[in-house]
C-alpha cells in the first residue's frame, strides 16, 4: 500500500482544461525514509517503517537514537508504519516521494481535526434551539435527558455538552488533482483534517479506485 507522510500547507483553487474551478488541499509530502523493515519471521507480519521530518539528535532519547543506528537509517521526527501487500516489497533507506504517486487516483487522508474546545450540545452535536421567546429557559440547552421516576438517571452515550474535535479523522476517496515533483507537494480535492502545518498520512485509497 503505497503510504507517505506530509504536512498540510493550506487549500487554494485551480482550474481545469475547460475553465472549472476546482477547491484544493495543497500538502507537502515526504521525502520520506524507510526506517525498518518487519518481516513474519522475525516480527510475525510484514510491514516497513517510514519516518519523516528531520529532528535533531538531542530531541530523541536513548532507545529512539539506538533504533535508527540499528537501521542505520537518518533520524527522523515522524514515524508510521505500512502493511504490505502481497508481493510489495521496499529496501532500507529507500527514499519515497510524490513521484510515486499518480494524478488522478484516489487517496485515503489521516490527519487530526481542529481542536475546538468545550462546547454546547449544538455546536457539537447539531442539536436544534428551544423557543427564542420571552421568558423561555430552554433557548440553547440539552433539554430533558431521562425520565424523573423511572429510569431517574441518564444512560451513558447521551449526545451533550462536552469536548469537540481533535480526533483522528480519515477522509476517503479523494482525489489526487495534480502532484509538482520538484517541490514535493500534492493537490488533492477538497478538503482534509487539521489545521495548516498538521501531520497527514495520505495512502492509496483502500476502495474505490476503479469508481
Amino acid at each position: 500500500m503505497k503510504t507517505i507522510l506530509g504536512k498540510k500547507v493550506g487549500m487554494t483553487q485551480i482550474f481545469s482544461e475547460n475553465g472549472e474551478a476546482i477547491p484544493v488541499t495543497v500538502i507537502e509530502a515526504g521525502p520520506a525514509v524507510v526506517t525498518q523493515i518487519k518481516t513474519i519471521e522475525n516480527d510475525g507480519y510484514n510491514a516497513v517503517q517510514i519516518g519523516y521530518g528531520d529532528v535533531k539528535e538531542q530531541r530523541l532519547n536513548k532507545p529512539t537514537k539506538g533504533h535508527f543506528t540499528k537501521w542505520q537509517a537518518p533520524l527522523k521526527k515522524h514515524l508510521t508504519e505500512i502493511r504490505l501487500e502481497d508481493g510489495e516489497t521496499y529496501e532500507a533507506n529507500q527514499v519515497i516521494t510524490v513521484a510515486d504517486f499518480e494524478a488522478g487516483v484516489k487517496l485515503d487522508v489521516t490527519g487530526v481535526s481542529k481542536g475546538k474546545g468545550t462546547q454546547g450540545n449544538i455546536k457539537r452535536h447539531g442539536h436544534h434551539r428551544g423557543p427564542m421567546t420571552h421568558g423561555s429557559k430552554h433557548k440553547r440547552l440539552a433539554g430533558a435527558l431521562a425520565g424523573g421516576t423511572y429510569p431517574s438517571r441518564v444512560f451513558k452515550g447521551n449526545d451533550g455538552p462536552g469536548r469537540m474535535g481533535r480526533d483522528t479523522v480519515t477522509v476517503q476517496n479523494v482525489v489526487l488533482v495534480k502532484v509538482i515533483e520538484d517541490r514535493n507537494l500534492m493537490l488533492v480535492k477538497g478538503a482534509v483534517p487539521g489545521g495548516k502545518g498538521g501531520l497527514l498520512r495520505i495512502q492509496y485509497a483502500v476502495k474505490g479506485q476503479d469508481k
